[in-house]
C-alpha cells in the first residue's frame, strides 16, 4: 500500500500507534468543526495516474449516463411539506458512472478492500467496525462530471460519505455545502428554500486530485456545481457500513447504474 497511499504522511498501516491515534483525532476534530476532513495527497501521483489510465477509456465506452430530476430530499413526498412548497423544487443531476466490477485490481480497489482503511474510518467515526459492501456494482464507484453536468443539491442518506478526487475539472465542479442547514429537531424548510433560490451563500471547498475527503452530509446540504471546460471532474466514492453483507436492491442498481448485474 505504500506505493498507493502516502503512508509516511497518513500512517493507516500502524493502527494504535501514537501517529495513527493523532491522525484519528485530527480527522475527528475536522468532523466536529467543519463536518468534514480532507487528507491532501492521500493517493500517490503514480497510483493516481495508473487509476486514471484505467478509468478514461472505460468512461468513454462503458460508463452509465446517470441523469435525473429530483428535489433536495431525493423523495417524491416529504411529511409536513405541501407538494408545491418551494423546498421541494426540482433540480437536475447528471454524471457518468463506473461500477465496482469495472474497477477490480486497480489501486482504488486495493484501497477499498484494505482492512486497515476500514479500521481507520471506524475509529474516526467511533464505530466498533466498518465493512465494505457485498455488492458487485456498488461499494466502490467512480463518477465523472463532464461539461454541463453537476451533482445538484441534496442531503445524504448515510451518516458519512468517503470520496477520493481523481481529476480536477478545468472549470466549475466546485464542492459546495451549507453546514447543518437542518437538524433532527428543525427541518428548516425556509432555509432550504433560500438555498435553492440562491439567497444563501454556501461554503466552497477547494480540492486537489489525490485528496481523500470524509463528509457528514445527512443534515448538511451539498452539491458539485456545474462543470465547464475540456477537463472533467472525476471522483471515487467508497462506501462502508457498520453491518456486513450490505447490498443494493435491483431497483437501486438499475437507477444508479443502469443494470442489475
Amino acid at each position: 500500500m505504500k506505493d498507493i497511499i502516502d503512508l509516511d504522511r497518513y500512517p493507516l498501516d500502524t493502527p494504535g500507534s501514537d501517529r495513527w491515534n493523532a491522525l484519528v483525532h485530527e480527522a475527528q476534530d475536522g468532523l466536529r468543526r467543519d463536518g468534514l476532513f480532507n487528507f491532501v495527497g492521500f493517493m500517490r501521483p503514480a497510483a493516481l495516474d495508473q487509476t486514471l489510465a484505467h478509468v478514461h477509456p472505460l468512461m468513454a465506452t462503458a460508463s452509465f449516463h446517470h441523469c435525473r430530476s429530483h428535489n433536495i430530499y431525493f423523495k417524491d413526498e416529504v411529511a409536513g411539506v405541501a407538494p408545491d412548497d418551494p423546498a421541494l423544487a426540482k433540480v437536475e443531476t447528471a454524471n457518468h458512472t463506473l461500477c465496482h466490477d469495472q474497477m477490480q485490481d486497480t489501486p482504488l480497489d486495493r484501497i477499498y478492500k484494505w482492512p486497515a482503511f476500514a479500521t481507520f474510518l471506524a475509529a474516526v467515526m467511533d464505530k466498533p467496525e466498518l465493512h465494505i459492501m457485498d455488492d458487485p456494482l456498488a461499494g466502490l464507484n467512480v463518477l465523472e462530471y463532464r461539461a454541463g453536468e453537476a451533482l445538484n443539491w441534496h442531503f445524504d442518506r448515510s451518516i458519512f460519505t468517503t470520496t477520493l478526487l481523481l481529476q480536477e475539472p478545468s472549470e466549475g465542479g466546485v464542492f459546495e455545502y451549507a453546514q447543518n442547514l437542518r437538524s433532527d429537531d428543525d427541518p428548516n424548510h425556509a432555509g432550504i428554500t433560500q438555498l435553492l433560490r440562491g439567497e444563501l451563500s454556501p461554503t466552497q471547498l477547494a480540492q486537489s486530485a489525490g485528496t481523500l475527503n470524509v463528509f457528514l452530509g445527512v443534515n448538511t446540504a451539498h452539491r458539485v456545481s456545474t462543470v465547464a471546460g475540456d477537463t472533467s471532474r472525476i471522483v471515487a466514492v467508497l462506501s462502508h457500513y457498520d453491518t456486513p453483507g450490505r447490498r443494493f436492491s435491483d431497483s437501486e442498481r438499475m437507477g444508479f447504474f443502469g443494470r442489475v448485474a
